[in-house]
């Protein structure tokens, strides 16, 4: 029996694009050839997200069935150039301010590093920056036992206004690996390591600093798309396995690279509204609003598979 038809719609930095010509018979490379033509972005260097929160697809094997895929009709791809497989094959392509600092004194160029999208992002990324490149999918809960600690051992500071729920209440609630990290989590985590972190938001292109006021020597720098966190690191030029997460505060050029990155994500529509995009449950159909409806909905019925609208 043919496979049934998928109907995917496609975010470009270029603009929405619906793709309808696929079943799950066709194979990784003729989704690819489908995204070149409507991007020009040579197949080895597209990068494609899906799911909620936006997950990368592994699009390594060539022939691998789209069936065989977490792909589901109706939802929402995003469609980027890999930063890394531009920047080997198509130097043409790499951003001004990546081509300014390659043909200056600079070490490197800025990029993302993609982390698992399972409640624990922010933590995975904060621990792989703070090692300096080592990636340890369990280290998020050792962060979280400190954040708890920390909290309880200074009720005073960490009281329920500052909290937003009873200081007891919240150190149950962080040491539950189903609850994400935020502001209150990175400014804990930048007091205890002793270094600024700065969450770069993709939406808004703004830098989040925490513990910029203290004067600490080395920064830390994540990217952060409304839901998910990503570590950034420095990969040396002509060297891809050296890389670098640790940065001097008194480095501006850094910020300005993080900056870029963030711009690039933003026309290519890499962020997500938290509280106004609107969601189909890909499972019942059910229409939704914003992280809070999807988070109530997702624990009533246990559906886990949105699609943006």
């Amino acid at each position: 029996m043919a496979s049934k038809q998928l109907v995917l719609r496609c975010k470009t930095k270029d603009g929405q694009y619906t793709l309808d010509t696929l079943t799950g018979d066709n194979t990784v490379e003729d989704l690819k050839g489908h995204l070149f033509s409507i991007t020009g972005t040579d197949p080895i260097a597209i990068k494609v997200l899906a799911g909620f929160p936006p997950k990368p697809l592994d699009l390594s094997n060539d022939n691998k069935k789209l069936e065989g895929l977490p792909l589901y009709s109706g939802e929402t791809l995003i469609v980027e150039e890999n930063a890394k497989q531009v920047l080997h094959q198509k130097a043409d392509v790499v951003s001004p301010l990546c081509v300014e600092q390659m043909n200056s004194s600079a070490p490197g160029i800025l990029m993302r590093r993609t982390v698992p999208a399972n409640n624990s992002c922010l933590f995975t990324s904060v621990y792989f920056s703070l090692s300096n490149g080592e990636y340890d999918i369990s280290a998020g809960f050792s962060l979280r036992q400190i954040i708890a600690e920390t909290v309880a051992a200074d009720p005073e500071t960490y009281n329920e206004a500052f909290l937003g729920k009873p200081n007891k209440e919240y150190c149950a609630w962080i040491l539950n690996e189903n609850h994400w990290g935020g502001a209150i989590e990175l400014s804990i985590l930048s007091k205890y390591y002793g270094v600024e972190i700065v969450a770069v938001d993709t939406q808004n292109i703004r830098l989040n600093r925490f513990g910029e006021d203290l004067n600490y020597d080395q920064r830390i720098l994540l990217i952060y798309d409304g839901i998910h966190y990503d570590p950034l690191m420095l990969e040396t030029l002509g060297s891809p396995q050296q890389i670098q997460t640790l940065f001097q505060t008194s480095d501006e050029t850094i910020l300005q690279m993080a900056l870029e990155i963030a711009r690039e994500a933003k026309s290519s529509r890499q962020f997500t509204d938290v509280h106004n995009f609107s969601l189909r449950c890909l499972v019942c159909n059910v229409g939704l609003k914003g992280q809070i409806e999807a988070q109530h909905h997702a624990k009533e019925t246990g559906h886990t598979n949105f699609g943006e609208i």
